[in-house]
């Protein structure tokens, strides 16, 4: 009996809960928390800003286990609210007892678009940051509250995000589409034909969230996108486009493109502090995301790519996002290609 794979768009309380039931697990926190580059940069970020917190009232969207409220706490700040909408904000309520800030945190269980805060707020923190920044797109609930709570001239941290393009060669993708043409040597079966199948299935639309090493990456990043929380609108964010152009380092053959992005703290006593998921600087658990193209093209020592990014939310599920990356590499005829993360709503149909 044959499964097809029926993809259907999810209503919106549906896609909410669905995400937020993905925050109940220790699994997620532990991962988030022991990421020492995210977690040691939003503490030294708002340890620094700690004159601008000291007896001021701050706003935790999306607290999870309440650690940056606490670190907020800890920086001097007057009163945090710890909004957190899933069942995570019991273990955050006794965090918060445990660390002796129960009269500065106080966790309030909701949405950001649904509870009621008794005053507003002079800073507002909060790790929204999904894979390739947008998945998820809770950075619609931060700026839902910053329209709402935050006090004219409030901060916001992190202030600014960017976004970053290169052209890449994984060579593990080849190494797999390689693998075929080796089986009759193993094992006297010729199972060449093989290969069209498995670069279909290796090379698909999915965006692939992995690590990409230094020595894989063709050429200098090139930012696409930039976006300033304190004037970004959730309109801009339905359709965000930016153009690129890169220029290989060397002979190679083009297979993906890695996506990554930076967020950056500003420090009113010191230079700004910036969160990197770069692939040459050191390991964050969102990694890098990966776009294959259909078939790899060969570069030379300058070999311009150039093309335009754009980040959309999916059809089936508003949290999901997609990519399209129309591209043209050297003299080539330019492509198109629209990538998108792994839907977990599509159900198996009888």
């Amino acid at each position: 009996m044959s499964h097809v794979v029926k993809k259907r768009k999810l209503d919106k309380t549906r896609q909410d809960r669905l995400y937020f039931d993905s925050y109940t697990d220790v699994t997620i926190h532990e991962e988030m928390i022991a990421d020492h580059v995210r977690t040691s940069t939003y503490r030294n970020a708002i340890l620094r800003n700690g004159e601008s917190l000291q007896g001021k009232v701050v706003l935790d969207v999306g607290a999870g286990t309440g650690v940056l409220s606490i670190f907020c706490a800890q920086a001097g700040a007057r009163k945090v609210y710890a909004v957190e909408a899933c069942s995570i904000a019991e273990q955050a309520v006794k965090i918060v007892k445990q660390n002796d800030l129960e009269d500065k945190v106080e966790v309030v269980r909701g949405t950001v678009e649904t509870v009621d805060l008794p005053e507003m707020v002079d800073v507002i923190v909060s790790e929204w940051m999904g894979y390739a920044l947008l998945h998820e797109s809770m950075l619609n609930s931060v700026l839902y509250a910053r329209d709402k709570w935050l006090k004219p001239g409030g901060l916001i941290l992190p202030s600014r995000a960017e976004l970053y393009i290169a052209p890449i060669m994984d060579p593990v993708a080849e190494d797999r589409l390689h693998f075929w043409y080796t089986v009759k040597d193993q094992y006297g079966v010729d199972m060449s034909c093989m290969s069209d199948f498995a670069r279909g299935c290796i090379m698909n639309s999915d965006i692939i969230v992995n690590n990409v090493t230094v020595e894989d990456v063709l050429s200098h990043p090139a930012r696409f996108a930039e976006l300033d929380l304190n004037t970004v609108t959730v309109e801009e964010l339905r359709g965000l486009k930016g153009h690129f152009r890169c220029e290989c380092f060397g002979s190679a053959a083009v297979n993906a493109f890695c996506v990554y992005f930076t967020v950056t703290f500003p420090c009113a006593a010191d230079k700004p502090l910036v969160l990197s998921t770069s692939p040459f600087k050191p390991e964050t658990h969102w990694k890098q995301a990966v776009l294959y193209l259909d078939a790899p093209v060969r570069v030379e020592q300058d070999t311009p790519v150039t093309g335009e990014v754009s980040m959309f939310p999916s059809e089936e599920s508003a949290r999901f996002i997609c990519i399209r990356v129309d591209f043209t590499v050297g003299e080539h005829k330019r492509q198109s290609k629209t990538f998108s993360i792994p839907d977990w709503s599509c159900e198996p149909q009888l």
